[in-house]
């Protein structure tokens, strides 16, 4: 617990894995709060099997050591555990889940996004939690939610944006749904609709004593990114579907080939204003007056010849010349960057510093994503890289559940405790 910080004091019993629950808790974990993941030798959480990892391959390329682990290499955990520690305990054991239940003792917040099976097995729900610790927040995101006949249906980001409608509207018309290119729900709508209803039952108990559960089915959650389709479908009866890079309100709408190998920007145009400036930056002024290009509505009847003559322009820039050249004339326009653009290029994140470097024991310098929101008081910290799997085990259990050094021996013998 980090002192001064919003969150200090706060103690997070995080049993989530994968993405939408950790980044949850991360938010807490840089703004001072104590958050320990408790993970299994046998089910450790599933990021860490994920690559990118350090050195290419897990456990290859990198320097000799007897200490080297292939499940503490992971760039894809590394990212969202930061600033954490790690308890490896066996939950289907009984003594295992007494230990959990004497840390969500001394703890004040409960998360998870198993399956409801998952807890109710290990008779962790709600319900039980809060018979030994009354004032408890729990928050459960189930991919489904806890209840419905489709409750213990598993899946991830990539399932629930097809379940919650946004691949039917991804994709060129005339082609199959395309889901985005990285597990959108995970990273947007769950984490930040649970960290604000957990800010809310932070709030009620510091009013009341009350704990509460939260519940957040990961599916109604993205269902609501739908927006206009939802209206279109309830007031006109019409099934919206992909049409690529176009906008109803706006031409031209797209990404445009730029100069260089796969080089691409964005622009988007949508009053009449904003397409004279963009003539004007092509030295193109007269198509600004033309009959077939002068009003929304004759340049959408003409899109495709619309987006070959912005085309004919932008291959002859680099994307950071389009964009520059257009945001000058207050054209909307952006580079569409690579993740090396992002990470060695991009002028603004490297003036804001938003990239953080924490150095790991295991898989050495790693680079992780910095705040993204600065509170100007209470300013977040980075202080430790993700914790390898166990790392904290005894700490945790000598110094803060009070189970003797003998004990904790007695437990990892049992493989109770890793």
């Amino acid at each position: 617990m980090i002192p001064g910080r919003p969150f200090a004091g706060i103690r997070i019993a995080d049993f989530s894995w994968y993405a939408a629950g950790p980044i949850i808790t991360r938010f807490f974990a840089q703004f001072g709060a104590e958050v320990i993941k408790l993970e299994s030798h046998a089910k450790p959480d599933g990021l860490r099997q994920n690559g990118p990892f350090a050195g290419g391959t897990p456990g290859i390329s990198l320097p000799a050591s007897t200490t080297i682990n292939s499940l503490d290499l992971s760039g894809y955990f590394a990212n969202y555990n930061y600033n954490k520690l790690s308890l490896q305990v066996d939950l289907n054991l009984p003594r295992g889940r007494e230990i959990a239940k004497r840390l969500v003792r001394i703890s004040d917040i409960v998360i998870d996004n198993f399956t409801p099976r998952v807890m109710e097995k290990w008779k962790l729900t709600y319900e039980d939690l809060a018979q030994i610790k009354p004032d408890i927040i729990m928050a459960d995101l189930p991919m489904l939610g806890l209840v419905g006949p489709q409750r213990d249906y598993m899946g991830f980001g990539y399932a629930l944006s097809s379940l919650a409608g946004i691949d039917h509207l991804t994709g060129m018309p005339d082609d199959l749904p395309t889901s985005t290119g990285t597990n959108f729900p995970d990273y947007s709508c769950n984490p930040c609709h649970t960290t604000v209803a957990l800010l809310a039952a932070l709030r009620y108990r510091q009013r009341t004593g009350k704990g509460q559960h939260i519940e957040v089915s990961q599916l109604e959650s993205t269902a609501q990114i739908l927006g206009t389709a939802i209206i279109d479908y309830t007031v006109n009866g019409r099934v919206q579907g992909r049409r690529g890079n176009t906008h109803p309100s706006a031409c031209p709408h797209g990404v445009y080939r730029c100069k260089g190998n796969d080089r691409w920007c964005a622009v988007t145009v949508f009053t009449d204003a904003e397409w004279v400036s963009l003539c004007r930056a092509m030295g193109r002024e007269l198509l600004a007056t033309d009959s077939d290009f002068g009003s929304f509505q004759s340049r959408r009847a003409r899109e495709a010849d619309v987006n070959r003559l912005v085309e004919e322009w932008t291959t002859s820039l680099s994307p950071e010349e389009v964009m520059e050249t257009l945001q000058r004339v207050g054209v909307a326009a952006g580079v569409v960057q690579t993740a090396e653009d992002a990470l060695d290029r991009d002028p603004q994140l490297a003036a804001r510093k938003h990239w953080v470097y924490l150095d790991h024991p295991e898989a050495g310098r790693m680079v992780h994503d910095g705040d993204t929101f600065k509170l100007s008081r209470t300013p977040s910290q980075f202080h430790s890289p993700a914790p390898c799997l166990g790392q904290h085990t005894n700490w945790v259990c000598q110094e803060l559940l009070g189970i003797n050094a003998d004990e904790v021996s007695a437990l990892r013998e049992e493989k109770v405790l890793y």
